[in-house]
């Protein structure tokens, strides 16, 4: 009976050129689909999502800084909910804060780059802050994702049609009235 023949670097060597592309593409496709998978929007935590509802409720019956509490509770709660930041946003917004909701867009824009709401949303608070060219640019970007019959598309049209809102004379200092 003849002897095993003993391990060979060789055969080592030719064992890992077989096999090393086909566990570096395994590993590749595990890496990439664990990222695509925890990259999808989430449901949100069960209590901010009623924080969510009740902030929602208070900006609708007018109450801004009662729905700004309620969100950056369910903020709080679930920083990962995208959607709150664009409540946010809105809740500024009717506050008068053009420039705390842009950040609030952004924000949602930074975590979910194609969110026709932030899109449109950051559009409308340049319009209503006068930068109608920013608006303008993400009228474009509105367009190139999701077309020219889209609801977010066409809110925003209309927002950059009406032109920015007229301020008060105390604003704009236009009456002649020296300022102190």
């Amino acid at each position: 009976m003849a002897a095993p023949e003993p391990f060979r670097l060789a055969d080592f060597k030719e064992l890992f050129m077989r096999f090393a592309p086909v566990a570096a593409a395994l590993s590749l496709f595990l890496v990439t689909t664990s990222s695509v998978t925890s990259a999808l929007e989430s449901e949100p935590d069960t209590r901010a999502a009623m924080l969510v509802a009740e902030g929602r409720a208070a900006l609708e019956a007018g109450d801004t800084q009662a729905a700004i509490d309620a969100f950056e509770a369910a903020l709080a709660v679930d920083p990962a909910y995208t959607p709150i930041f664009i409540d946010l946003a809105e809740a500024a917004r009717r506050d008068g804060l053009q420039g705390k909701a842009i950040t609030y867009y952004r924000e949602a824009l930074a975590r979910d780059p194609g969110n026709f709401a932030a899109i449109a949303g950051e559009g409308e608070a340049l319009v209503e802050k006068g930068a109608l060219e920013k608006a303008e640019r993400n009228l474009a970007r509105l367009e190139s994702l999701c077309g020219i019959n889209c609801p977010e598309t066409r809110a925003l049209q209309a927002r950059i049609a009406a032109g920015p809102p007229a301020r008060l004379a105390v604003e704009t200092g236009e009456d002649g009235a020296s300022a102190n």
